[in-house]
């Protein structure tokens, strides 16, 4: 295997190391304005919307972001726009301004409370255990690229810095709960930014501009697919083009997409810790400005890497090599940026992995001390307990993370392995949701079953391709499992509801759109025209269009 190791120097050392001192600092100084459950788990309700919103989209720029999307713009170009400008945008539009006001005005402090409302204890609970699962593998996915990261810039072996990746998370995030989460996921953000766009710029400049870039790709396997987003073969794995775009469009855009981003508890907790319903309206709405833009410095990276980085471009060639996709980012880093300048890049991919874990250990704890020990197994007790269980099960979770991190570690492309778990857990939850949010006859049997279902049918088409029976290349299993799992769920929804008994109208308002007064979901009006989510819309939209207007003439 090709060593990772980055030759930094001693300047680089010195700003990794005071980037890591400032997020310590970060949590000792959140942990004075932590004297309740509710100050630990969702910041006391009391941030300004520019701070959840960025928090919002760094809680998504982790490894998922970095490694799994610069290794997908390696093995899929123009493609991979798709994850950003179809596959997030849309659905954080859609959670700003149809979602959130039942969110934030029903007061409740996860999603699967929310559930709990609309439903029974029994999806609540069902919810909240898929959840922990599901958010303990991610945020091993995020870890074992730390790791990478400590074990390219010091050389320990990879067990040895996910222990000490780990412990650095762990420690700010016991210390200030959620509001040092966020507030070091802010920081995180434009250290974040400031490190990959010199990546972008001296790449561009390496393979002699973009026309440069595309000229080197064309001759390359799926060159032509690489140059273009639609119809996106390649990265679905339907030899119809046709298919591939339904793939793309409901597969991605609709199911998986709003899957993700509307009921994914790790980027919704941001919203929920606003200051109010107009602040937790605009959350998703400023992180999809950023959200549209960054796809050009990670996505474009990874193009670059297919014909800059040696041993990538013998991936792409299908020859044998040293590294995987993953590996894309750090061998960038090593490649383009001279010490110093790599020391801010390094800072930034620890800053993305940090982002990435720590938004998934806070909501983690979240969820188990509300939803599963509070709700559940330990009713009743005082709210010093609960913060204490808050704390115990921020380093079970940093704990449990370590184990999945290793699973992580069999994944050339940890985007394949990120978006299986997004069919499997967050699909059929949105299936289940949305059905709940407009159908006021969908009763709590029909939430528990449908979810279950969901989740059934999603698994099975993974497990079915895993052994043979299906051989989609790429990630159109995950397309095509989250496509079964959403439409099993609505199935199993709607015969269970006509086959048993909902709840009373009453008990209905505020938690199903057509029993709830359009006036007690409109938030409050804020002076400034930055502030209404109609002119955010149209900025975002203008973005996202002329993103794939632009790529596509050119």
């Amino acid at each position: 295997m090709e060593t990772l190791r980055i030759d930094a120097n001693a300047i680089d050392y010195i700003l990794v190391a005071l980037y890591f001192v400032l997020v310590i600092a970060i949590g000792l100084m959140s942990r004075r304005k932590v004297s309740s459950s509710l100050d630990f788990l969702l910041a006391g309700r009391s941030l300004p919307a520019w701070i959840t919103g960025l928090a919002f989209i760094s809680a998504n720029l982790g490894a998922t972001e970095l490694l799994g999307q610069s290794a997908n713009g390696a093995q899929y170009g123009e493609q991979a726009f798709h994850y950003y400008w179809i596959g997030a945008v849309p659905a954080m539009v859609f959670l700003a301004l149809f979602m959130m006001p039942f969110y934030y005005g029903s007061k409740v402090r996860s999603v699967p409370e929310f559930l709990h409302r609309r439903f029974n204890r029994t999806t609540q609970r069902l919810q909240a255990l898929l959840f922990a699962v599901a958010t303990v593998l991610i945020a091993g996915v995020n870890l074992y690229a730390l790791a990478l990261v400590v074990n390219a810039l010091l050389g320990w072996p990879i067990w040895v810095s996910i222990v000490a990746a780990a412990f650095v998370v762990l420690a700010y995030t016991f210390l200030g709960g959620l509001s040092a989460a966020i507030y070091n996921e802010v920081l995180q953000f434009f250290v974040i930014v400031v490190a990959m766009i010199p990546v972008t710029i001296v790449g561009l400049h390496r393979v002699g501009g973009w026309n440069g870039l595309t000229a080197k790709i064309a001759p390359l396997p799926h060159g032509a697919d690489n140059l273009s987003p639609f119809p996106a073969q390649q990265l679905t794995g339907f030899d119809s083009p046709i298919l591939s775009v339904i793939g793309v469009v409901f597969g991605l855009g609709f199911v998986l997409s709003f899957g993700y981003w509307t009921t994914n508890f790790t980027e919704v907790q941001r919203a929920f810790s606003a200051n109010s319903a107009g602040a937790a309206q605009r959350t998703p709405l400023i992180a999809a400005i950023p959200k549209a833009l960054v796809a050009l410095v990670i996505i474009i990276p990874g193009m670059i890497a297919a014909v800059l980085i040696p041993s990538i471009n013998e991936l792409k060639r299908g020859l044998p090599s040293d590294v995987a996709y993953n590996d894309v980012v750090p061998l960038m880093l090593r490649e383009l940026l001279p010490n110093g300048f790599l020391g801010v890049a390094l800072t930034g991919l620890l800053a993305s992995f940090m982002a990435g874990m720590a938004a998934n250990v806070s909501s983690f704890n979240t969820i188990f001390t509300y939803d599963i020990w509070q709700d559940w197994l330990r009713p009743g007790k005082p709210d010093w307990y609960y913060l204490n269980v808050g704390r115990i099960v921020t380093v079970a979770a940093t704990l449990m993370a370590i184990g999945t991190a290793f699973i992580a570690a069999g994944f050339s492309n940890i985007m394949d392995y990120i978006q299986s778990l997004f069919s499997f857990f967050n699909v059929p939850l949105f299936a289940t949701f949305i059905l709940g949010l407009y159908w006021k006859r969908m009763t709590g049997t029909a939430g528990w079953t449908s979810l279950a279902a969901g989740v059934i049918g999603a698994v099975g088409v993974y497990i079915l391709n895993t052994v043979g029976v299906l051989n989609l290349p790429g990630q159109g299993a995950s397309f095509l499992g989250a496509s079964v799992g959403f439409v099993l769920a609505i199935i199993v929804g709607v015969v269970v509801s006509y086959r048993t008994t909902p709840k009373p109208e009453a008990e209905l308002v505020g938690l199903v759109r057509s029993l709830t007064p359009t006036k007690s979901l409109a938030a409050a009006v804020e002076p400034g025209w930055y502030k209404s989510p109609v002119v955010l819309t149209v900025i975002i939209g203008i973005l996202t269009v002329g993103g794939y207007v632009f790529f596509t003439i050119v």
